[in-house]
């Protein structure tokens, strides 16, 4: 069993927003859903290799902020081009309004 990380506090995510978490070697995006609901992708497009804190949530999407393909955060789906490989997506859990996810 891989272990929860404690990633933030749920009052560090704005409604339709992310922010940045490094974790090792590792850099996540940990997104808050219109619903309430927090999900967390790898932190890094899968096009180049640029940070996804940058970019602009509309909704369900997580736009690049340098060539502005999309991800649906929720499962890490590519949307729009130049994207076209998806997103690593991870476990999430909310407990004592702290947002802990699981890392491989």
């Amino acid at each position: 069993m891989m272990p929860w990380i404690n990633a933030c506090a749920t009052d560090d995510i704005d409604e339709e927003d992310l922010i940045r978490f490094d974790h090792g070697a590792q850099t996540f995006a940990i997104y808050h859903s219109p619903e309430g609901d927090f999900y967390a992708t790898a932190g890094l497009c899968s096009h180049e290799n640029v940070h996804l804190c940058d970019g602009l949530v509309m909704g369900h999407l997580i736009e690049c902020p340098k060539h502005n393909g999309q991800f649906d955060y929720r499962n890490g789906e590519a949307m729009r081009a130049p994207v076209c490989v998806n997103l690593k997506t991870f476990p999430v859990k909310v407990e004592d309004g702290r947002v802990f996810i699981e890392v491989a």
